[in-house]
C-alpha cells in the first residue's frame, strides 16, 4: 500500500491464499477516489467472469465492466476487468478506453512464461502508457526481484513485495500400501527438517531395476487405489480434498470408482444444495444436450460428494463443481493440473498421483514450481490450521525424490517473448525504427538471454540422446519401418467413403461371414484383420467386429472403408466358438498372421479408381515384411516419436541461434519475410500491412495471407466457420492425426491452398531463421461446418472421440477469430460472413458456457 501511494508500481510474489488480491483491491479503490479507471486484467476467461461477480458485488453494476472475447459488458465503466490479451489489443489500436487509466493489475503474472500466450504480458508492460502503474501479483518465485529489476528498468522505481510465508502451514505426507500389513501408511515426509527415515526405509523394499519385457515387478508395496486414498482421507478428516491426476479419462473414472465402491460423502441436505447449484448452472442447455452430455450419470457422481475438473468438461459443469466444492458440500474433485490455475478452489488436502505428466509427447516430471502450485490450494485460511500435500508412492520415484521436491523452492520465472508478425506490424505503425529496436530490448527475455543459452544447450542435449534411442527403436531387422508407414499413410488418404459409396459399403459388408479376411485401409487397423462377427444396426447401418494381428478387437463401420471390400481370405474359427475368450482370439490371431492373403476382387476390377487405390495400397502395406513383425507398432511409435523429436531438436537449435543473437536482429528477420511477402515497404505498413497489425493470432501472417489470397470469399458463414478453424484446432495426442474430411468440395479445394501457403510460410521462416508457424489443421473442420448449419449436438459430436469441453472451447477460440476476420477483412461481403457465422456458433451448449452470473 505504501509503494502504491508513493506512486511506484509493485509486483507481489507470494503464496496462494495469503492476500495479494488485496492489494489490487486498494489500488482499485484509489483509483476510484482520484476518478481515474483500472483495468483488472487475467489469463483466463473463467478467472475474469469471477473476479467480474467479486468486484461487481462490492462497486455495483454501474461502476464494473468485463471485456472477454465471450462477453463486452459496460466497457467504458471505472473499473474494468478483461483477459490480458484485450488490453495488449486496446494499447495497439490506441483506444481511447486507455484515457484516465490509472492501474493495470496483471493477476498471475508468472502466466508470461506459457509458450503461446505469454508474451503478451511482456507487451502490456512495455507499452502501457508511462503515467499507469501496474500492480503484478505472481506466485511465490525464486527470481522475483530479478522480475522485479526488469519491470522497474522498464517502467520507472518498482517496490517487489515478497512473501514465502503460507497463511496456513503445509504438511507434507506420503501414502504407501503395504501387502505385508494388508494396510495403508500415511507418513510425514519429513521428521525434523529431514527425509523421514523410516518412509525411506519402507521404500527401499522395492528393487527399482528396468522392466523386463513379460516379468512383472515383485514387490510387497503398491500404490493404493482412488477410493481407499478417499475413504482415508475422510477417516483422518482431512476433506475436502483435491486430488490431482494428469489424465481427464482417469479424473472420469476415478469418479466411477468411488461411486461403485459405495463412497458416499454427503448428507440428505448437501445432496439437495447440490442439485439445486447443478440445475441452475445447466439452465441454458437443452434436454437432448444434457443426454449428449451424460448429465445423469455426471449428477450421480455430483451428489455423492466426488466430482471431476478438467478441460473435456463443458463451462457449466466445471462451474458447478467449483461452486458445490467452493460450500463444502462436494468433498473430493478429482483434476487435471488447469485447476491449479487461478480459479479460487481451496482444500484442505491435496492428493498428488504420480509426480510425472503427460505433455502430449512424452512423459515429464514435475518441476518444483508446479508442485508448489499444486499444493498451494492445501489449506483454506481462516478455517483449517494445516494444509496437507499428500504423495502416492509409486514404483518408478524414489522417496528420496519426493522430499527432494517437496524440499525445493527454487522456480524462476522465465520469458517466453519473441517478435510476432502482428506485432513486428504495430511496431512499424506507431514507432520510428530506432524506438522499435529498443523497445524489444527492453524485454525479461532479452534481460535474462544469457542465462537461457545453457539451459537450452543442456536440453538440446538431451533431446539428441533421446533422437538416437528412438532411432534405434525405429529400426526392424525385417525392413524399412517408413516405407510402411508411407504406404499406411498411402492408403489412409482414400480411406473415408463418399456419400455415393457408402450404400455400396454397407452391402458388401452385410455379406462378409466370421472367418473371412479384410484389408482395412488404414484408418483404426491399417492392415488385414479377421472377421469374428457382423451384426445389422438401425437403418440399415452393418457393424464388424473384427481382430488384428496383434489381437487387438475393432468395431468398423462402413466409414472405415473407401470402397465395397472383399474378403482376401479366410481363417478357420476353432471350436468352440467363443469370441470373447482370451484364447480363441489368441489362436484366430496366429492363423491371421501366417495366412495367404490373394488380391481383392476390388483391386482387378477397373473403372474404380479411388477404392482400388485405397485397397491395394492397404495390401501392399499388409504384405510388407515389416508389417508381421510382432513389434510393428512399438516401431511405428517409434518413428512418430523420431519425427516429434527431430523437430524438438531442429527447434532448440534455431531457439538457441535467436537467444545468441539479439531479439532486435530477429524483429529485423521478421521484416524481411514481411516485405518479401508485401506486407511492409521500408519502414511503412501497405494496406495488407494494415489489417495484419489487427490479426491478434498465434498463425498471424499465414491467416493474413489467406485474406490476402480471397481465401475465406464467397462462401457461406457455415463454410467461412469451418475454413478458419483450420487456424485455430491442434489435434491433440501422438501420432499422425487422420485424414480430414470435407463437407463441400470448396472446402477440401482451399484446404489445398492453405496447406500449401503453411508450407510456403514454413520454408520462408526456415531461411530466416524463425520459428515456424504451426500448420493448419482441418480436424475441427466437419465440427464447425455442421454447428454453424444449425445441426444439434448429438448429430455434431456424434459417434466422434471429442469431449463437450473440447467443442466448446474450440468453438470459441473460433468465435474469436471469425469476430476478428468481420473486422479486417478486407471485402465487406466476407467480413458479413465471418461476423454472421460468429453467430451461428454462439448457440445452445456454447453460449450457455459463456453466461456470466451477475
Amino acid at each position: 500500500f505504501d509503494a502504491l501511494d508513493a506512486g511506484r508500481s509493485v509486483l507481489v510474489a507470494a503464496p496462494t491464499g495469503s492476500g495479494k488480491t488485496l492489494v489490487a483491491e486498494y489500488a482499485i479503490a484509489k483509483a476510484m477516489a482520484e476518478g481515474k479507471k483500472s483495468f483488472y486484467t487475467t489469463p483466463l476467461k473463467a478467472l475474469s467472469n469471477q473476479k467480474y461477480g467479486d468486484l461487481l458485488r462490492r462497486y455495483g453494476p454501474d461502476n464494473v465492466g468485463l471485456l472477454t472475447g465471450d462477453n463486452a459488458i459496460n466497457g467504458d465503466a471505472p473499473i474494468v476487468v478483461m483477459t490480458t490479451e484485450v488490453v495488449r489489443n486496446m494499447i495497439y489500436a490506441g483506444s481511447p478506453t486507455l484515457t484516465g487509466l490509472r492501474y493495470v493489475v496483471l493477476d498471475e503474472v508468472h502466466y508470461l512464461q506459457n509458450a503461446y500466450r505469454g508474451p503478451v504480458w511482456e507487451e502490456v508492460i512495455i507499452h502501457t502508457p508511462p503515467e499507469v502503474d501496474l500492480v503484478c501479483l505472481s506466485a511465490t518465485v525464486s527470481n522475483a526481484e530479478e522480475f522485479a529489476d526488469w519491470v522497474g528498468t522498464v517502467r520507472g522505481s518498482t517496490a517487489a513485495i515478497i512473501s514465502e510465508r503460507r497463511p496456513v502451514e503445509l504438511h507434507n505426507l506420503y501414502l504407501l500400501g503395504d501387502k505385508t500389513s494388508q494396510g495403508l501408511h500415511l507418513m510425514p515426509t519429513f521428521v525434523d527438517g529431514r527425509p523421514n527415515p523410516e518412509a525411506a526405509a519402507l521404500d527401499s523394499r522395492t528393487a527399482r531395476r528396468p522392466p523386463v519385457r513379460g516379468q512383472k515387478t515383485r514387490t510387497p508395496l503398491f500404490t493404493p487405489r482412488r477410493a481407499e486414498v478417499v475413504e482415508l482421507l475422510g477417516d483422518e478428516s482431512m476433506l475436502p480434498a483435491i486430488y490431482f491426476i494428469f489424465s481427464r479419462a482417469a479424473c472420469d473414472d476415478a469418479v466411477r470408482q468411488c461411486v461403485n465402491a459405495g463412497i458416499r460423502l454427503t448428507t440428505p441436505e448437501e445432496r439437495k444444495q447440490i442439485r439445486a447449484i447443478a440445475e441452475a448452472k445447466v439452465t441454458g442447455l437443452s434436454d437432448d444436450d444434457l443426454r449428449v452430455l451424460d448429465y445423469a450419470g455426471w449428477l450421480s457422481g455430483l451428489e455423492q460428494g466426488v466430482a471431476s475438473h478438467h478441460a473435456g468438461m463443458v463451462p457449466p459443469f466445471k462451474e458447478a463443481v467449483e461452486a458445490c466444492f467452493a460450500i463444502a458440500a462436494v468433498k473430493v474433485v478429482f483434476a487435471t493440473e488447469t485447476l491449479s490455475l487461478g480459479i479460487n478452489m481451496p482444500a484442505r488436502s491435496v492428493v498428488i498421483e504420480k509426480l510425472s505428466k503427460f505433455t502430449g509427447e512424452h512423459h515429464q516430471p514435475l518441476t518444483p514450481g508446479e508442485y508448489t502450485q499444486l499444493t498451494g490450494r492445501a489449506g483454506r485460511r481462516g478455517i483449517d490450521d494445516v494444509g496437507y500435500a499428500i504423495v502416492l508412492w509409486s514404483p518408478f520415484v524414489p522417496f528420496d525424490q519426493v522430499a527432494g521436491l517437496a524440499s525445493t523452492r527454487t522456480y524462476a520465472l522465465s520469458s517466453s517473448f519473441r517478435p510476432t508478425y502482428n506485432m513486428a506490424a504495430n511496431l512499424v505503425r506507431r514507432y520510428p525504427a530506432d524506438t522499435a529496436h529498443h523497445l524489444l530490448n527492453l524485454s525479461f527475455a532479452q534481460f535474462r538471454s544469457d542465462a537461457a543459452v545453457v539451459q537450452l544447450e543442456a536440453q538440446l542435449d538431451r533431446v539428441q540422446r533421446a533422437v538416437e534411442e528412438a532411432q534405434a527403436a525405429a529400426t526392424c531387422e525385417r525392413g524399412d519401418v517408413a516405407e510402411l508407414r508411407r504406404l499406411q499413410m498411402a492408403a489412409d488418404e482414400h480411406t473415408r467413403p463418399r456419400p455415393s459409396d457408402r450404400l455400396a459399403v454397407q452391402q458388401a459388408l452385410a455379406s462378409v461371414r466370421p472367418g473371412h479376411i479384410l484389408v482395412v485401409p488404414g484408418g483404426k487397423a491399417g492392415g488385414r484383420v479377421a472377421v469374428l462377427s457382423t451384426s445389422m444396426r438401425r437403418g440399415g447401418d452393418v457393424r464388424i467386429r473384427a481382430l488384428t494381428v496383434d489381437r487387438k478387437v475393432l468395431s468398423l463401420a462402413p466409414r472405415d472403408f473407401a470402397a465395397p471390400p472383399s474378403p482376401v481370405g479366410q481363417v478357420e474359427l476353432p471350436a468352440p466358438y467363443a469370441p470373447s475368450n482370451s484364447a480363441f482370439q489368441k489362436a484366430v490371431a496366429h492363423a491371421l498372421q501366417h495366412a495367404r492373403l490373394r488380391p481383392s476382387a476390388e483391386t482387378q476390377s477397373p473403372g474404380r479408381g479411388r477404392g482400388r487405390r485405397a485397397q491395394a495400397e492397404a495390401e501392399w502395406a499388409a504384405a510388407h515384411p515389416v508389417a508381421g513383425c510382432p513389434d510393428v507398432r512399438h516401431h511405428l511409435r517409434a518413428l512418430d516419436r523420431l519425427d516429434r523429436l527431430s523437430n524438438d531438436a531442429a527447434r532448440l537449435q534455431r531457439r538457441i541461434r535467436s537467444r545468441t543473437e539479439s531479439l532486435a536482429r530477429q524483429f529485423d528477420r521478421v521484416l524481411r519475410v514481411l516485405d518479401a511477402w508485401g506486407y511492409v515497404d521500408g519502414w511503412a505498413l501497405t494496406e495488407a500491412g494494415e489489417r495484419l497489425a489487427r490479426v491478434y493470432h498465434e498463425s498471424d501472417l499465414l491467416v493474413a495471407e489467406c485474406m490476402e489470397g480471397e481465401l475465406f470469399d464467397g462462401l457461406d458463414p457455415p463454410s467461412v466457420a469451418a475454413l478458419a478453424s483450420m487456424f485455430t484446432y491442434e489435434t491433440r495426442g501422438p501420432g499422425t492425426p487422420p485424414a480430414p474430411t470435407f463437407p463441400t468440395a470448396a472446402l477440401r479445394e482451399r484446404w489445398s491452398d492453405i496447406s500449401r501457403l503453411g508450407r510456403e510460410l514454413n520454408l520462408a521462416e526456415e531461411d530466416a531463421g524463425l520459428p515456424l508457424t504451426r500448420p493448419p489443421d482441418a480436424g475441427f473442420v466437419p465440427f464447425a461446418h455442421a454447428w454453424a448449419g444449425g445441426r444439434d449436438l448429438d448429430a455434431v459430436l456424434g459417434d466422434e472421440d471429442m469431449t463437450g469441453g473440447d467443442f466448446v472451447r474450440n468453438v470459441k477460440q473460433l468465435i474469436d477469430l471469425l469476430r476478428g476476420l468481420a473486422q479486417v477483412a478486407p471485402l465487406q461481403a466476407t467480413a458479413d460472413a465471418a461476423g454472421e457465422a460468429a453467430n451461428l456458433l454462439f448457440r445452445g451448449v456454447v453460449a450457455a458456457s459463456s453466461a456470466v452470473s451477475t
